[in-house]
């Protein structure tokens, strides 16, 4: 079964960028399917149904883990070889590096950079069959810039590009594109996390801490996913042609 330019895997698509991509893909009229970890839920599936329009659907994925990428690609080949893939699932820790827990640098790299990996490697072969795919994985700024107490988060978004670059050449010869995009802070739940550890960290109120996320650059605004999901449509529509082995980055004229 070769792949279909209508059917889309959507990483981490339950909330953030991943639930924006996913709400404007089916938009362009492609079937969505969702992977995350809270996926198996049937209330979750339930739930994203019932708040999105068009054919989504949903099931468990752990992307660190190839046992469950196997499980999820071979559902997923039941609607048909998917022809394009979002990677979104990402976390974040911060941690300073001296006494940076193992466990948590290990976790980081697992979904943020392994992760990606484990994904273009379960779904690539089927593209190359069909002679076209779009595969868009989610970076960050942070993969161009060093920031104290993110040393695992910039490490992994730093490995991405190198992956998608790689992984774009390889892609060329079969009508594949590969790019990343790396967006400043942009307004989703993982954002918020961020406010409530400097909450926590400073004594500031949530307010006086997003007044400051907000001026980080000179727009005074803060990317929104929707603006996000606006750009990961074109890069996987037969437009985006030539654009690959490129990362863009969406970062309001300022680096992170």
């Amino acid at each position: 079964m070769t792949a279909r330019k209508d059917i889309a895997v959507v990483t981490g698509g339950l909330s953030g960028i991943g639930l924006a991509a996913t709400r404007a893909l089916l938009a362009e009229g492609k079937t969505v399917l969702v992977g995350a970890r809270r996926a198996g839920s049937t209330i979750q599936q339930k739930a994203l149904r019932a708040n999105l329009d068009g054919y989504v659907h949903a099931h468990a994925l752990d992307v660190a883990d190839p046992e469950s990428v196997t499980a999820f690609v071979d559902w997923a080949k039941g609607f048909g070889t998917p022809g394009i893939l979002v990677n979104a699932a990402g976390i974040y820790h911060e941690h300073d590096l001296i006494d940076h827990p193992q466990d948590l640098w290990q976790a980081t790299l697992d979904i943020n950079l392994t992760g990606c990996f484990h994904m273009i490697r379960a779904l690539m072969p089927g593209m190359q069959d069909q002679g076209w795919g779009r595969i868009v994985s989610i970076a960050s700024t942070a993969a161009h810039v060093g920031a104290a107490g993110y040393a695992a988060y910039c490490a992994s978004k730093s490995g991405l590009l190198g992956l998608s670059r790689a992984t774009a050449l390889e892609g060329a010869p079969h009508g594949i594109t590969s790019t990343t995009i790396s967006p400043t802070w942009v307004e989703t739940e993982m954002m918020e996390a961020s406010i409530r550890a400097d909450m926590a960290r400073t004594g500031k109120s949530h307010e006086d801490i997003l007044t400051r996320y907000r001026a980080s650059n000179p727009q005074n605004a803060l990317v929104q996913a929707d603006e996000i999901a606006a750009l990961i449509t074109f890069l996987t529509s037969d437009a985006a042609r030539p654009l690959t082995m490129e990362d863009i980055q969406v970062n309001a004229a300022s680096i992170w």
